[in-house]
């Protein structure tokens, strides 16, 4: 079994930044893919941002891309999403998903493909 914990959530106003943290615990951490994701209208949830079980790849959903980074730390068992200029509409809870795939470079985008899921940590970002 494996086990994740959000954190770093918070209430935030426009144009400031937020780390999030994922803690991982149960398995080799380097074994999983993984990903941030939250609700989306119609969706119970949507790819934030991924990254690859090396870490040399990753993905991010359009509305995020040039204001996320994902990381990840093999040797911490963490994952993080640096969050910058923040949006009102980035409001949300955010969860953390492992994907055991086989392949180092793989990245899924879908969350019925991960296979294990945080909590969630509430970004809340004020106008």
């Amino acid at each position: 079994q494996v086990q994740l914990v959000e954190s770093g959530g918070g209430l935030v106003q426009t144009g400031d930044s937020l780390r999030l943290y994922c803690a991982a615990s149960g398995r080799t951490f380097s074994d999983f893919a993984m990903g941030w994701f939250r609700p989306a209208p119609g969706k119970e949830r949507d790819l934030v941002a991924a990254i690859s079980r090396s870490g040399r790849s990753t993905h991010y959903a359009n509305s995020v891309k040039g204001r996320f980074t994902i990381s990840r730390d093999n040797a911490k068992n963490t994952v993080y999403l640096q969050m910058t200029s923040l949006k009102p509409e980035d409001t949300a809870v955010y969860y953390c998903a492992a994907d055991t795939t086989l392949y180092p470079g793989t990245i899924h985008v879908r969350p019925d493909e991960y296979d294990y899921w945080g909590q969630g940590t509430q970004v809340t970002v004020s106008s």
